[in-house]
C-alpha cells in the first residue's frame, strides 16, 4: 500500500504510529524523501489530520493511515474535509475493539465507516480490500476517486489483510487530469481569492451547501458501487461478507457445494456506496443469505435494508479479534438448514 502511494503520486503523508499499520509510515519515511515529497510523524492523530486537511486544501495529493482508535480521533477532522470538499485518502487497518481492544483483525468500525463517524450529514466512499493486491490497488482508485468527487475516501482493511504477504503486480499507472482552480496556491494575481471552510453562518447558504454535498453523494450512489460475485447464478445460499471474511467465505462456500450445498458469495467491494439494488436482485432467487463479519453485526443492518424482508438474513460473527474457519461457517450454515431456522 505504501509504494502503490510513492507510485500513485501521494505528493504528502502525515500519520502517527499505531498497531498493525505502523509498516506504513517506516516505509514512506524511508522512501518518500527520495521522491522529494513530504512525510511527517505527527504529534497525534488529531495533529496529522489537520495537517492532510491543509495539504489537500493546497491541492497537494496526500493521505493518512492509522488503525481503529487512531481513526477515531481523527472524526472531527475527517467531517472537516469532506464539509470543505477535500479529496484525500485515509487509510483504516481495522483492529478489535472497543476501546483499545486488541491488535488482531476486526470489522467493528463498519458503522464508523459508513454512516459518518463524525457529526453532520457527510459521507465518505468507502473501499474494502480483500487481498494485498487489493490494498495496492485501492489506493490508485482511492486517490482518483477522492480527487473526481472532491471528497476523502476510506480505504477499511484489517489486521490480517495489512499484515499478510502477498504477491503484488502495480499498475502501470497514468494519473488522471484533475482541475485544481479552488485550492489555495498562494497569493492570487489573476483570480480571485479562494476560500475554503465549512463553516456557513447564514443558515439559507449552509442548507444550500449541504443540498449540494447530497447531490454529490447521491452521484457517487449512481456511479461508484462495486462488488463481487461468486457462484450467485444458482445459489441457495448466499455469504455476504467483505474484507477477511469475504476470503475465509470463499473457502466455506466451496465446502458447502462439496457437500450438495448450494452456496454463493456476494463480496461488496465499496461499503459506501453499498451494492443495495443487486443484493435485492439476487433475493428473489436464494433461500437465505447469511452475513458473516468479525463483529456484533453490523454490514447485515444493511443486508436487511437491501433485502426489505423479502428473503431471511442470518449473521454470524466472531469477536475480539477472533477469526472464523471456513468449517465453521459451513456448521454455522448446516445448522440453519436444518432447524429451517433463517433469522437472526
Amino acid at each position: 500500500m505504501a509504494e502503490a502511494a510513492i507510485q500513485a503520486g501521494c505528493d504528502a503523508y502525515f500519520g502517527y504510529p499505531i498497531t498493525p499499520q505502523s509498516e506504513v509510515l517506516e516505509y514512506l519515511a524511508r522512501e518518500m524523501p527520495k521522491h522529494n515529497r513530504v512525510v511527517l510523524q505527527a504529534e497525534s492523530e488529531v495533529a496529522s489530520v489537520n495537517m492532510l486537511y491543509g495539504a489537500a486544501g493546497a491541492g497537494f495529493r496526500a493521505m493518512t493511515s492509522s488503525s481503529s482508535p487512531g481513526i477515531s480521533l481523527m472524526q472531527e477532522g475527517i467531517s472537516y474535509m469532506a464539509g470543505a470538499e477535500l479529496p484525500c485518502l485515509i487509510v483504516n487497518v481495522n483492529r478489535a475493539g472497543p476501546g483499545l481492544g486488541t491488535i488482531q483483525p476486526g470489522q467493528g468500525d463498519y458503522f464508523q465507516a459508513t454512516k459518518g463517524g463524525g457529526h453532520g450529514d457527510y459521507r465518505l466512499i468507502v473501499l474494502a480490500p480483500a487481498s494485498v493486491q487489493e490494498m495496492a490497488d485501492f489506493v490508485y482508485l482511492g486517490f482518483d476517486l477522492a480527487e473526481k468527487y472532491r471528497n476523502p475516501v476510506l480505504m477499511l482493511s484489517d489486521g490480517a489483510i495489512g499484515q499478510m504477504m502477498e504477491k503484488v503486480k502495480f499498475p502501470d499507472y497514468q494519473r488522471p487530469p484533475f482541475d485544481r482552480s479552488w485550492a489555495t496556491t498562494g497569493k492570487p494575481t489573476t483570480r480571485n481569492r479562494n476560500y475554503i471552510t465549512s463553516l456557513h453562518i447564514l443558515p439559507e447558504k449552509m442548507e444550500q451547501h449541504n443540498l449540494h454535498l447530497q447531490e454529490k453523494f447521491d452521484a457517487i450512489r449512481n456511479n461508484e458501487v462495486r462488488y463481487e460475485e461468486i457462484n450467485t447464478q444458482d445459489a441457495e445460499y448466499l455469504f455476504i461478507a467483505y474484507g477477511l471474511s469475504a476470503r475465509i467465505c470463499h473457502k466455506a462456500m466451496d465446502l458447502a457445494r462439496a457437500k450438495g450445498i448450494k452456496a454463493g458469495l456476494f463480496r461488496p467491494i465499496t461499503l459506501f456506496p453499498f451494492p443495495y439494488d443487486r443484493l435485492k436482485e439476487l433475493a428473489a432467487g436464494v433461500k437465505v443469505m447469511m452475513s458473516v463479519e468479525l463483529n456484533t453485526g453490523q454490514m447485515v443492518e444493511d443486508v436487511r435494508l437491501a433485502v426489505a424482508g423479502s428473503v431471511p438474513v442470518a449473521f454470524y460473527g466472531r469477536l475480539g479479534g477472533m477469526v472464523p474457519t471456513p468449517e465453521e461457517i459451513v456448521h454455522q450454515l448446516e445448522t440453519l438448514i436444518q432447524n429451517n431456522r433463517y433469522g437472526s
